[in-house]
């Protein structure tokens, strides 16, 4: 059990799938929902920090190089078009409309992007690991019901 643990955390660090592939990975391998729910918000905000302090600094590094290049530039051009559509839309809500951006559970909005996109607007660290850890617990939040079925059948209430 602690090994299927142990993949939902380390699927939750992967960029793109991050927590909404974890839960439901978790999920159908019958693990608990509030200890799957935990480790994936946990092994999705380990790398935070780190985003937030090196992956600015090391895409514009690499944004020239002939083999990371394209990779990098996809990131950077991807981070600061999320980042200025949020500063646009959100003005002195940053911190606010960074968590829903965070917390929508589609893919590209995570907290890998979120992150990227905090650093680019340089916002204050704590700002963005609120933002970020409040998006997280969200979209958990919000793909542990629809893992769940929880979600399928609220709306079945409503169709009637």
């Amino acid at each position: 059990m602690l090994e299927q643990y142990l993949f939902v955390f380390f699927v939750a660090m992967v960029p793109v799938i991050e927590l909404r592939g974890a839960i439901p990975i978790g999920l159908g391998l019958g693990l608990d929902v509030l200890p799957t729910y935990i480790v994936a918000v946990v092994g999705n905000m380990i790398p935070v920090p780190i985003i937030y302090l090196f992956a600015r600094k090391f895409l514009i590094w690499g944004y020239h190089k002939p083999l990371i290049g394209g990779i990098c530039k996809f990131f950077v051009v991807k981070g600061e078009k999320a980042g200025r559509a949020l500063e646009a839309k959100a003005g002195r809500g940053l911190v606010a409309a960074l968590l829903i951006f965070v917390g929508i559970p589609l893919p590209g909005t995570g907290a890998w992007t979120g992150t990227l996109a905090g650093s680019i607007l340089d916002m204050k660290f704590k700002d963005v690991l609120v933002a970020c850890m409040g998006g997280v617990a969200l979209a958990g939040v919000i793909i542990g019901l629809a893992s769940a079925g929880l979600l399928g059948a609220f709306s079945a209430l409503f169709a009637v």
